[in-house]
């Protein structure tokens, strides 16, 4: 593979849908309420998501490690596994390449055991089957095969652990060794590591590990409640060191702390974490973890994610539904991940040591490719001092990366995965919404990565030379050249728009006329997105299934087809209607999108999934499309399909995220799709409406502002939205305005059976590339 993307690096229960009674127009079931959200919703299927205890964006994440090894091993966690491994304290959600899952800390009991042994059969390793297994934000509890209570909470730089053993002897192995990878016997480069035990008895360490943020690094310092009978280090090849050896050095180490009788008392842990050093992880657990205050911790915990999901509250719809939109919420406020010590330092993009401003802070974890189009909208809704928090936080990372603004930034390691630089999108969306930061400040980087072909390029950068000169990326020349050129094409717009809001006028014009480079792989003869050659020539014979020219060398779409990469335009849609000739033509073909047959090549990537015909709402460049129909006079079909999306592409149970979370964006795909608006293109700041799943819902906005949404005779069979009030007010507009959400007030959508004219008119569609169609 030649492309750094995602999946191609690496080839509990939920609740039932219960049916509820429709209610007469205009009354409710219940005033709106925060849900109660299943943590193991995507822990099944291909969600990848994990269950275990974290704080809102916490560095800590602390959780069951059922396997670290292949693509549904991502997070560390997967329902059917059958057994854990131990329990580390970082992990990521959602996402489609694997990493973290550092410090894993084992209890067991019986004769030591160094390595885990294999799935199919854990009785051959340190494994243990389980049961009773419980998980709530904030707390994660389970029973292993040995009779061992396992709890888990954190605070935000720190995991603490709760073990209650049997009566008897048993042990706690630190396997420093574990680590995410592609295949069970893939050797995974980890070097200098360091596990000492010191004076006071704290348990410190320090790797750095070579796999997707290949070189990132990793501190943490541990104590425990109860002295260990007596300590064995295990070194390289798990050579056991000497008796009284207090520090080893390697690549993969471990350290077993055996307790002639483990029973009594439980047992507790404290892991303080640092991106930085380990006198970092030595104040985190100073600070926050005095003492030995489980309970304490976990109430804490609790409190936080209770102020946090109470953020958004909704009535009406199923259970299952108000089940899913708790998950779902619960699941976009895990990531990004804080990167600061208590003092502010974090190890930047440029692999030095900085200092983040008083009230500031840095964060890791950034899903930029996928999370640029509903998680980051969101949270400028719900959580705008966080967001506030993030885009300070990319301006900082974009003047000190040596690439430019972040593509994918994991701990201080740009991992270059996927295409473009969607940095730019979170920062013009930012600013087109009022968010106070210092946006001129990111503008030398963003601009050397717009037109200096000298600035160095990255996989995810790869063509811009092409680009610029010919106006697409030839697929002779780069892999993956139509999707580029696509998404290229929208960082010129949200550059454009930066550019025109520091006053760089000159620059926006240009970008602005070379964001619609977009046109140039969309060949208007076969109404396809379709790959290019150097001499202009176009890939033929062509066939919209497949993923390109020459596939078994490189494919021509990221993570799509030629029928998904037709439709991946967010800025220009009345231009593009235009290239397929008009209204009805741009809406028949959203309509083949649709109900063509779900038939994919044999070598189609796993992302390509939750197919309503070719569309695939399983991975993101597709996400938007539903909405498209609003630009073409027709949003009853949006209205139409967003409700089909909303009840067949999410479940309350471990299979109910149809595709990978993607660190909380189909997630928040999901949340805002379901309160009726979504923000096709987010750097133009508006929302287009679609289908309120609920029939009320309220949204806390931040300084006392609430949004009120209310969706009048809504029901199953009641998709269509027949008019729209604002604030009391007639709304005949079939989109709003970030500006006026923002403020509060109540929006009000009358439902029906039937489609209505509602929107329709050329006056009433949302705006694109600045103006209304015609």
């Amino acid at each position: 593979m030649m492309t750094a993307n995602r999946r191609q690096i690496l080839a509990g229960t939920g609740l039932a849908a219960l049916g509820t009674a429709l209610l007469p127009s205009g009354a409710w079931a219940a005033a709106p309420q925060p849900g109660k959200p299943d943590l193991f919703v995507g822990t099944g299927g291909h969600g990848h998501t994990f269950p275990g205890s974290s704080l809102p964006f916490g560095m800590a994440q602390l959780g069951p490690d059922t396997n670290n090894a292949g693509w549904d091993a991502c997070s560390g966690y997967h329902q059917d596994d059958g057994s854990i491994m131990g329990f580390s304290h970082t992990h990521l959600s959602g996402t489609g390449v694997g990493d973290m899952l550092d410090v894993l800390v084992v209890p067991a009991r019986g004769p030591l055991r160094l390595e885990p042994g294999p799935v199919e059969h854990p009785e051959q390793g340190y494994r243990q089957r389980y049961s009773d297994e419980r998980a709530e934000p904030g707390y994660y509890r389970v029973l292993l095969e040995s009779g061992m209570l396992a709890e888990l909470t954190v605070t935000e730089r720190t995991g603490l652990h709760r073990y209650s053993f049997p009566k008897g002897p048993g042990y706690i192995l630190i396997d420093f060794a574990h680590c995410q990878r592609e295949k069970p016997d893939e050797p995974i480069r980890i070097d200098n590591a360091m596990l000492r035990l010191e004076k006071d008895g704290t348990l410190t360490g320090t790797r750095q590990v070579f796999r997707w943020a290949a070189g990132r690094y990793i501190h943490f310092a541990m104590e425990l409640s109860r002295k260990p009978s007596r300590v064995e280090f295990f070194a390289d090849g798990d050579t056991a060191s000497p008796k009284g050896t207090s520090e080893v050095k390697g690549h993969r180490l471990k350290v077993a702390l055996f307790f002639d009788d483990a029973g009594g008392a439980p047992i507790e842990i404290k892991t303080g974490l640092s991106g930085v050093d380990i006198a970092g992880a030595k104040a985190a657990l100073a600070a926050e973890a005095p003492g030995w205050g489980f309970d304490k911790a976990r109430m804490a915990a609790r409190q936080r994610w209770t102020k946090e999901l109470n953020r958004v509250r909704v009535s009406g719809g199923t259970e299952a539904q108000r089940t899913i939109m708790a998950s779902a919420l619960y699941h976009a406020f895990l990531s990004p991940t804080l990167f600061t010590d208590r003092d502010g330092r974090y190890m930047g993009l440029d692999h030095q040591v900085h200092q983040a401003p008083a009230g500031e802070a840095a964060y890791s974890t950034y899903s930029l490719w996928d999370t640029y189009r509903a998680l980051h909208p969101l949270l400028t809704l719900v959580m705008p001092d966080q967001a506030a928090l993030f885009v300070r936080d990319l301006i900082r990372q974009t003047q000190q990366s040596p690439y430019g603004p972040p593509v994918w930034p994991l701990q201080g390691y740009e991992t270059a995965c996927m295409i473009g630089w969607h940095a730019v999108s979170v920062l013009a969306e930012a600013q087109a919404k009022g968010i106070d930061a210092d946006y001129a400040a990111a503008w030398p980087n963003i601009r050397r990565r717009a037109f200096d072909l000298s600035f160095p390029d990255i996989d995810s950068t790869l063509g811009r030379g092409f680009y610029q000169k010919l106006g697409y990326i030839p697929a002779d020349q780069v892999w993956e050249s139509v999707s580029r050129t696509q998404e290229y094409s929208y960082d010129d717009w949200a550059m454009s728009k930066l550019a025109d809001a520091i006053g760089q006028h000159e620059d926006a014009a240009v970008l602005r006329k070379r964001s619609l480079n977009y046109r140039n792989v969309i060949d208007p003869s076969i109404g396809f997105a379709r790959p290019r050659f150097s001499d202009g020539s176009w890939w033929a014979p062509y066939d919209p299934i497949q993923l390109g020219h020459s596939p078994e060398k490189y494919r021509d779409y990221t993570e799509a087809n030629g029928w998904q990469a037709t439709f991946l335009n967010q800025h220009d849609i009345y231009g593009l209607i235009a290239m397929f000739g008009g209204d009805a033509a741009f809406e028949k073909k959203l309509d083949a999108l649709f109900t063509a047959p779900s038939t994919l090549p044999k070598n189609a990537p796993p992302d390509i999934s939750g197919l309503v015909g070719q569309y695939a709402h399983g991975n993101e460049p597709d996400q938007h499309v539903a909405y498209l129909y609003a630009y073409a006079g027709a949003p009853w079909k949006t209205q139409a399909m967003v409700r089909r999306l909303l009840t067949e592409m999410y479940k309350a149970a471990p299979d109910g995220v149809i595709g990978n979370d993607d660190c909380g964006q189909m997630s928040a795909w999901f949340i805002l799709s379901a309160l009726g608006f979504y923000p096709v293109d987010p750097v133009s700041a508006l929302y287009v409406f679609g289908s309120p799943l609920f029939d009320d819902a309220e949204m806390d906005l931040g300084g006392g502002k609430t949004l009120r949404i209310r969706a009048n005779n809504n029901g199953p069979d009641k998709p269509y939205v027949q008019s729209v009030r604002w604030n009391g007010q007639p709304w005949t507009r079939n989109w709003i305005a970030h500006a006026d959400l923002a403020k509060g007030g109540e929006l009000v959508f009358e439902m029906g059976a039937q489609p209505s004219k509602f929107g329709s008119a050329p006056q009433d569609r949302p705006p694109s590339y600045g103006r209304l169609p015609g």
